[in-house]
C-alpha cells in the first residue's frame, strides 16, 4: 500500500508554484488598473506587425527564403554549441576529436557554400 503523506511536500511545493506564478501574472495587471495605468485606446488596441499596419491576408504564403534563413540560423546556432563542449574536452580526445570536429566544420562550410551559391542568404 503507498504512502500518500509522502507526496505531500510535491503537493505543498507545487500550490507554492502556483500561488507565485499567478501573482506574478495577475499583480502586475491589478496594480495597473487601480494606479490608472490601464487606458486603452485605440491605438493601443490595433493590430500591427513589425510596425507597420498589416496590408495583406494573414494566411498568405511566406516567401521559402524566411525557412531559409531560419534554418541556417538554427544549423550554425548548433555548430556553436557543439564547439564549446569539444573545445573544453579537447585534451582528453586528442587528435581524434580534433580531426572529427574538422570534419563536422567543413561539412557546415560546404553546406553554407552551397547555400550562398544557390542564393539563399540573397534578399531583395
Amino acid at each position: 500500500m503507498v504512502d500518500l503523506a509522502q507526496y505531500l511536500p510535491i503537493l505543498i511545493f507545487l500550490g507554492i508554484a502556483l500561488l507565485l506564478s499567478g501573482t506574478f501574472v495577475f499583480l502586475p495587471m491589478l496594480v495597473g488598473r487601480l494606479t490608472g495605468a490601464h487606458q486603452p485606446d485605440p491605438a493601443k488596441l490595433s493590430e500591427y506587425e513589425c510596425g507597420f499596419p498589416a496590408f495583406e491576408e494573414p494566411r498568405s504564403q511566406f516567401d521559402v527564403r524566411f525557412y531559409l534563413v531560419a534554418i541556417l540560423f538554427i544549423i550554425f546556432d548548433l555548430e556553436a554549441a557543439f564547439l564549446f563542449p569539444w573545445a573544453v574536452s579537447l585534451d582528453q580526445i586528442g587528435w581524434a576529436g580534433w580531426a572529427t570536429m574538422m570534419i563536422f566544420i567543413g561539412e557546415l562550410v560546404l553546406g553554407l557554400v552551397y547555400a550562398w551559391k544557390k542564393g539563399a542568404l540573397d534578399w531583395e
